[in-house]
Formats: C-alpha cells, sequence, structure tokens
C-alpha cells in the first residue's frame, strides 16, 4: 500500500480521535428505534441499563442443568483459555488456532469452570462460545436446524424489538456465551451491529474504534485446530492442509503497555449482569471475564450499501498486509 494512503490512515485516525475522545455514553433506559438509529448513525459503542427478560432472573446453574438435562452440548476447548487467537506451533511457527470442540452436558460444563482445580497437562479451559445462532437459528430463512440450547429459548426474546426496527431486519445470529476468567477473546473486528447483554457475571471491554485500525497490525497466519491426543489426553496444534491463511492481529494482549502506540485512546467498558453493550460495526474488542459468566448478543448484519462499508474497507486495508511468519513478525 502506498505510503500516502498509510499517511492519510493516520491523519484520519487523529482527527477522530481528536473529535470523540475516549469517552462512552450510557443510557439509563433501552432507547426507543428511532434512538438507536441515530446511535448507529453516530456508531460509537453505547452501554444501555434496563434490558431485561426471563433469563435475567431464572438463570442459576440449577436451572440451567434441570432445563437442559442430558442434552449435548458443544464447548470449545484449549489449554491455556485463549481460543481463535495466535500461537506458536509445534514447528516454532505462528498459526491462527482454533479450539477443539468436545461434548459433554451442561451439569459436566458447569462444573469444568473452577479456575482453582489442579492444573495437569490435559487439563482444558472450556468456553461456550459456539455462536453462528447458538441459541436461535436465523429468523426468516426457512431454517429447520434445531438449536442445542432449545430448552433455554423460552427465556430469551430472539430479537431486540428497537433494534430489529430501527435496523428494518432480524438479527443474523442471537449466541449464548458461558466462561470463567481463565477463557480470554484475542482482539478482533466483527461485520455486525451487536447487541451484548450479560446474565451474570462480570465482561470487561477493550475496544477501539476502525479508525485505529492500522494499529492492530494484522498479519496473514496459517490456519490450525488443537486436538486431543487420544493416549495422553494433553492437546496439540494441527495444521490445516485445505484452509487459507487467516487474517488476524498479531497483538496477544492489546492491554499491555507498549502493545500500541501511545497516541491510541481505547474505551474501556466494565458491563455487569442487567447491562447491554451496544458494538458498532468494524469496532476492535478484546474481551475478558470475572468468575463465571453468562451473557448472550445479537448479530445484526451490517449495512454494505453507502459508504460506511466502503470506508470500513479502506481502514483496514490503507497499510500493506504482510505474512506473520515472516522474520520480522511480531511474536506473542
Amino acid at each position: 500500500m502506498d505510503s500516502n494512503f498509510e499517511n492519510l490512515a493516520h491523519r484520519i485516525s487523529d482527527e477522530y480521535r481528536d473529535l470523540n475522545g475516549s469517552a462512552i455514553e450510557i443510557l439509563e433506559k433501552p432507547p426507543s428505534a428511532i434512538e438507536f438509529s441515530r446511535l448507529v448513525h453516530v456508531s460509537r459503542p453505547v452501554v444501555i441499563k434496563g434490558l431485561s427478560f426471563p433469563a435475567s432472573d431464572r438463570w442459576s446453574n440449577e436451572y440451567l442443568c434441570e432445563r437442559m438435562g442430558n442434552r449435548p452440548i458443544s464447548v470449545a476447548a484449549t489449554p491455556n483459555g485463549f481460543a481463535d487467537a495466535i500461537t506458536r506451533g509445534p514447528d516454532g511457527g505462528l498459526y491462527f488456532v482454533e479450539p477443539a470442540v468436545e461434548t459433554m452436558t451442561m451439569k459436566e460444563f458447569l462444573e469444568t469452570l473452577d479456575p482453582h482445580g489442579s492444573p495437569s497437562p490435559s487439563t482444558a479451559i472450556h468456553y461456550l462460545q459456539s455462536q453462528n445462532g447458538n441459541l436461535f437459528p436465523p429468523l426468516g430463512n426457512g431454517s429447520e436446524n434445531k438449536s442445542e440450547f432449545e430448552p433455554l429459548a423460552r427465556d430469551v426474546p430472539n430479537d431486540i424489538p428497537w433494534c430489529t426496527e430501527a435496523l428494518g431486519q432480524n438479527p443474523d445470529a442471537v449466541n449464548l456465551w458461558i466462561g470463567d476468567e481463565r477463557s480470554i477473546t484475542s482482539i478482533h473486528s466483527d461485520p455486525y451491529e451487536n447487541v451484548y447483554t450479560v446474565i451474570r457475571g462480570i465482561k470487561h471491554f477493550f475496544l477501539v474504534p476502525p479508525t485505529d485500525s492500522w494499529s492492530l497490525k494484522e498479519k496473514y497466519y496459517p490456519h490450525a485446530k488443537y486436538k486431543r491426543n487420544p493416549s495422553s489426553g494433553t492437546f496439540v496444534i494441527v495444521p490445516s492442509s485445505d484452509t487459507p491463511d487467516v487474517r488476524w492481529s498479531s497483538i496477544e494482549n492489546p492491554e499491555l503497555r507498549d502493545a500500541l502506540p501511545e497516541e491510541i485512546s481505547p474505551i474501556k467498558v466494565t458491563l455487569h449482569a442487567g447491562e447491554t453493550l451496544y458494538l458498532p460495526v468494524g469496532w476492535w474488542h478484546y474481551v475478558r471475564q470475572s468468575g463465571l459468566t453468562i451473557a448472550l448478543n445479537w448479530w445484526y448484519d451490517a449495512e454494505m450499501r453507502g459508504m460506511s462499508w466502503v470506508f470500513l474497507n479502506f481502514l483496514r486495508n490503507s497499510y500493506k498486509i504482510e505474512l506473520g511468519n515472516k522474520e520480522t513478525a511480531d511474536a506473542p
């Protein structure tokens, strides 16, 4: 990419930062559809209070186990809590590594969420993060797929009315997330308008606007997956032979000092039970949690007409994307 484009991206970043700073708006009650459409137009994160539904009061461990019974559920498993993250493989190279997927009951899964247990080489850190509409299949497409979590669906709305009305569409996915502080979501951005609410526990979000995309040092990494060694139970990284390289940020922990340029002003949000985060399309986010945390989110497809999507693509492509395993790559 021409250096003139890089300079322009930095100028845009500086101007956005000067105009907006790192403050975040907090709404004491959910917005109306017209109020939410204005938030989407501004495209900055907002904390929303007062969004409530039956799951907020019902979802104790006992209730979840009773409702789910012996139904099998799919749970991500890693040795270190980093799923969908850049990790060094046995050959010394860096890979984008997806988690192993293990099947268990809700009771068995919740029993694994004990960070004080004695670690061993075969101990897995589990995180329910299956996504792709794991609670509800996409609405309005005639899908007959059944959710693994169908017994819990009665406690959750399949859309957020003021979002659906404002955006003129149903959510593309409604997802359930359950984990503890050992599971961390590496920094990334999504092509969705995201409404994310905490049912139990605490979520910590580290947010960076699309105008600072250049600071996330994206690179291309070969794809791999964690698998269990059948004899020892330990995890091994198995490179994929038929999956394209994955474009991902090379920054392992953006919260560390000097991980990002000093001029970057991230927004830090701690979300408690009963609080909701509106995260606009294209915003970078790194997510941690405190204790056993249960959350839900509704993903609405981004609007690709007009200028916004073109501008987001420019911001992510204003610099050269290198291979992550060059000698100059930043090793996590």
